[in-house]
């Protein structure tokens, strides 16, 4: 369903997106014309719109050079950390805002403090560093010339970044060696080089608390076909994927199969303590085949093995369909979203933290972690998400873009505004994002004609007034709506999972409802009996006798009061 009163233009670069990140509690979307919008929580700046202020809807964020007075900046990519954000702009010049406590903002000094907007980090600072191997230093006037940032990726407190080279940079908390020749997390507030891929180009980067994983051209000349996964850092719960629980300072080959020929890794994405790789095989007729790879933590069901177990070798998420192609994945601290070029969405892992939806066994209603992968619909009557574009977990929530860019859907925990649609409630259900935000600007270009135009230039106050009262008032109706709207979900879906031990989805509407404002209670209870299969009667009936049980109990106890009261009243009588 469109937005009523939005005015869509297909070919407006300002309104399609082309790139979604999300940080711990807070989503960042970039869009065609190279804008950047922000919302969720604010603390510690990391929406970097000036304040600490949480956002429940899109807010554009503002970039400007130290020279100019208006924004002059073009974004091309962004990412997100823990508590921190990242933008890669036009020119290769790398913006940072948030949190800055391990440097992961790459301020120094008197400045190396929390950062409320964009601040712009210096080139330069990508070149005081050059490679180990004499032959192939560059002279500082044509490493200026010549490096630039194509890529920036965040992940816990680090950041990182790919050059035109092909060199990978980090700063932030990364892993360094420690003193007494192990490895440790150290705070660098400089862009720090890696150089054991001299050579070779870093193609793709990702990174967890504690580990980074990353795509790397098996020779010069690099091609796509050519690709090897590498991993280091920590590795407390086998996050590197090299069958063992030892930590790496330097990078590893990590190997998904023993058919390892057949198989090309396209994205890798990390949790917390959990890696997800998607890779692709190609078979006769030049169709081609897709698979989940995941190892890592899997107390939570982040990994989608169907178990709890941890895995220290590449697993294949084997509950994912064989006729599908995943297109893109991500991992939230402790669950993993994947989505395939259908617009199929399935999520796995944490549902105390509100990644993903619960399972509906009652025996697992205390943990509710997702073993194995649930498909997540866009809306009871379109399960698909058309148009997929992209997913980004964040710690608790998990955002989707779809519809060629044009739309956003997102569900998970909702304080702080962090699912984007002006509320702070949680949300097991894909929710819709406010976008495009709301705009009083008049785009001329849009109209149909000359005459139009000079219309609307002769009553534009008029009109934006006109707007404005109407905008307002329907928002305030908005908001009450959306008030009465949250209470009833919040009952319904209390009442509902103490039912049917899940909370209410908009799926579990009976069918004699979607076309009508009666039903006939007998009837769809006849029919919700038949279709139940023996889990659900089972726990329906324990769920009526645990009811009934509480009703005979209370009836009981007051009885029980009544004799008393009677007795005491005849105690009463006789003693006078």
């Amino acid at each position: 369903m469109e937005d009523a009163g939005v005015y869509r233009n297909p070919d407006n670069l300002s309104q399609k997106i082309v790139d979604v990140a999300a940080g711990e509690s807070h989503t960042l979307l970039l869009t065609g014309d190279g804008s950047v919008y922000s919302w969720g929580k604010g603390m510690f700046g990391r929406l970097g719109l000036g304040s600490q202020k949480d956002e429940p809807f899109p807010v554009k964020v503002n970039f400007r050079n130290p020279s100019e007075t208006r924004d002059s900046v073009q974004i091309l990519g962004i990412a997100a950390g823990a508590y921190h954000s990242l933008a890669l702009a036009e020119d290769g010049s790398v913006w940072c805002w948030g949190y800055n406590i391990y440097g992961q903002l790459g301020l120094t000094g008197e400045d190396s403090h929390d950062s409320l907007v964009p601040w712009l980090l210096s080139t330069s600072r990508f070149l005081e560093l050059q490679p180990p191997d004499s032959s192939t230093d560059l002279s500082e006037a044509e490493g200026k010339a010549s490096l630039k940032i194509c890529i920036v990726k965040g992940g816990g407190m680090m950041s990182l970044a790919i050059d035109n080279r092909g060199t990978l940079w980090m700063w932030g908390n990364i892993p360094r060696e420690s003193k007494e020749g192990g490895l440790s997390l150290v705070s660098s507030f400089t862009p720090t080089p890696v150089w054991d891929f001299h050579g070779r180009a870093v193609v793709k980067v990702a990174c967890g608390n504690e580990h980074i994983v990353a795509l790397v051209s098996a020779t010069e000349s690099h091609k796509d076909e050519d690709l090897l996964c590498y991993s280091w850092g920590c590795n407390n719960h086998g996050q590197l994927g090299l069958g063992d629980r030892q930590s790496r300072l330097h990078p590893e080959v990590v190997k998904i199969s023993d058919e390892e020929s057949l198989w090309t890794i396209d994205e890798v994405a990390c949790g917390a303590f959990h890696t997800a790789l998607l890779a692709r095989k190609k078979k006769l007729g030049d169709t081609l085949e897709s698979m989940c790879w995941t190892f890592g933590l899997g107390e939570n069901g982040q990994l989608g093995h169907g178990t709890t177990q941890s895995a220290l070798f590449p697993a294949p998420v084997k509950e994912l369909p064989q006729n599908v192609y995943l297109i893109s994945v991500d991992c939230g601290l402790f669950h993993t979203s994947v989505v395939s070029s259908n617009g199929d969405v399935w999520s796995w892992g944490m549902v105390k933290g509100l990644g993903l939806c619960p399972d509906a066994s009652r025996a697992e209603t205390d943990c509710g972690d997702a073993l194995s992968p649930l498909r997540i619909s866009c809306e009871p009557y379109q399960p698909i998400f058309p148009g997929p574009v992209k997913v980004a977990c964040g710690a608790a929530h998990t955002v989707v873009v779809a519809q060629e860019g044009h739309k956003v859907w997102s569900w998970g925990r909702g304080r702080s505004g962090v699912l984007g649609n002006g509320k702070e409630m949680d949300s097991y259900v894909p929710t819709i994002v406010l976008w495009p935000p709301i705009t009083k600007d008049f785009k001329e270009e849009d109209l149909k004609s000359s005459d139009e135009q000079d219309k609307v230039k002769e009553k534009k106050t008029e009109a934006i007034t006109e707007t404005d009262e109407k905008l307002s008032s329907a928002m305030n109706e908005v908001k009450l709506l959306q008030t009465k709207l949250s209470i009833m979900e919040k009952y319904a879906s209390i009442l509902h999972g103490s039912i049917f031990g899940k909370p209410f989805d908009e799926q579990d509407i009976p069918v004699l409802m979607r076309n009508s404002d009666s039903l006939d209670i007998a009837k769809e209870w006849e029919n919700m009996l038949e279709a139940a299969d023996d889990r659900k009667l089972i726990r329906m009936e324990m769920f009526y006798r645990d009811m009934l049980a509480g009703v005979k109990d209370k009836l009981m106890k007051r009885k029980i009061k009544e004799i008393i009261k009677e007795c005491l009243q005849s105690s009463e009588v006789n003693n006078n």
